[in-house]
């Protein structure tokens, strides 16, 4: 018989704002308790006096690096008798080593295993897997060296023009459009400085840019369970998405219903499970 994780009595939700307060709607309507945690400059901020309690990160960071301390926030959920802890999206909530330091800790973390993090969390490990896997990927490089001459070589391969992306997180933190090599070296730099303000983390790589590209996300079921055939595009912004599905997407093509056929009856396979 498969064990049956603890119900959660007690989470912590580590992020911040509108993000955080939906989170503990949805906790508060399942009888969770609710603990906060905020910055300094976030003191005054709405989700604060949203939760059943709130605790304090170190005053001396600043407003992002606080929310991506790892180890004050598995301190203070230990200190505060929280069983689990839900990430948000964005920030830690893509961060295989928080999931892993929360699971070290005897504590619950609400998303995928650290093994799925780093298998689909990470852009390359995920391209890699759909290369593995014979879907059509468009040319990419692996994660840039510091050497900017490299740099510039590996953009020529590729060709022009280009876009860069950060390997870890979401949201288009860290993507650059890049037109021709006079743009590239200082495109690198500040897509760095922002996916490292964002997500802990620096690490960037081009691929080629698509123009008027669609973006199609299709969902599908559990593992060997019926898939639901739902297609929307997601070009827009997340905020201004649709929340759910409801029909077909326009403009399908072939390749589009080729991909989920393949996908149904199982001859792609999905990532390793936890």
């Amino acid at each position: 018989m498969p064990k049956h994780p603890a119900p959660i009595r007690k989470l912590l939700v580590a992020n911040r704002s509108e993000i955080a307060i939906r989170v503990f709607r949805a906790a508060s309507e399942l009888g969770i308790q609710t603990v906060a945690i905020y910055a300094e400059q976030d003191k005054l901020s709405l989700h604060r006096f949203k939760a059943d309690e709130a605790y304090p990160l170190d005053p001396k960071k600043g407003p992002i690096e606080a929310y991506l301390a790892i180890e004050d926030i598995i301190t203070i959920a230990r200190q505060v008798g929280a069983d689990a802890i839900h990430p948000g999206y964005g920030l830690l909530s893509e961060n295989p080593d928080f999931a892993d330091s929360c699971v070290a800790a005897g504590i619950t973390f609400v998303g995928p295993s650290s093994a799925i993090m780093r298998s689909l969390g990470d852009k390359i490990s995920a391209r890699q897997i759909a290369v593995a896997a014979n879907v059509p990927v468009v040319p990419a490089s692996n994660p840039l060296p510091e050497d900017e001459k490299v740099i510039r070589k590996i953009a020529e391969s590729i060709g022009y023009p280009l876009m860069l992306k950060a390997s870890w997180g979401g949201g288009g933190r860290g993507m650059r459009p890049i037109e021709d090599e006079a743009g590239l070296i200082e495109a690198v730099r500040s897509g760095k400085r922002e996916a490292k303000a964002a997500f802990g983390r620096d690490e960037v790589y081009l691929e080629k840019l698509v123009r008027r590209a669609r973006h199609v996300r299709q969902r599908s079921g559990r593992l060997g369970a019926p898939a639901n055939g739902y297609r929307r595009p997601s070009n827009r912004p997340r905020t201004a998405r649709p929340r759910l599905p409801r029909a077909g997407r326009p403009a399908a093509t072939e390749t589009d219903d080729l991909l989920f056929s393949n996908l149904r009856h199982g001859h792609l396979r999905q990532g390793p499970g936890p």
